[in-house]
């Protein structure tokens, strides 16, 4: 598997989409226009790619200096164990600088992810959650 990682690609609604529903990764998947406007008001997206196929990405939001939300971490299950994940993330903290913290909100699912690639967990965090 040659896996090939981008950060000059910004995937298409479709190809999110398509992603997002086969790693049941609970988004607006049935919105594109919202999807669409995720992706054009993040400022550091990384991909994953076999060949013509995304089979990953990391989604954030940053101010390049402090913060860094990862706001969505989605694998293709196929993919899953072969290490995507934990190098998008990788290429995303490469990215920002050892200056800047990754912040996260974890799917249910995840929470035990997280901590075996280096992040900690924390009880400091509050949300007003959306509406839709």
């Amino acid at each position: 598997m040659d896996i090939t990682y981008r950060y000059d690609i910004v995937p298409t609604p479709d190809q999110v989409i398509a992603l997002y529903e086969d790693s049941g990764l609970p988004r607006p998947t049935t919105d594109k226009q919202r999807i669409r406007k995720m992706y054009e008001h993040s400022n550091l997206i990384v991909t994953a790619w076999d060949k013509t196929k995304l089979v990953g990405v990391s989604r954030s939001i940053t101010d390049w200096a402090w913060s860094c939300y990862l706001a969505d971490l989605a694998v293709s299950p196929e993919y899953k164990k072969s290490g995507i994940g934990k190098k998008l993330i990788e290429l995303t903290k490469e990215k920002v600088g050892d200056q800047v913290m990754i912040l996260l909100l974890s799917v249910p699912t995840a929470m035990t992810y997280y901590p075996k690639i280096g992040f900690t967990k924390e009880d400091r965090a509050f949300a007003i959650f959306r509406s839709e």
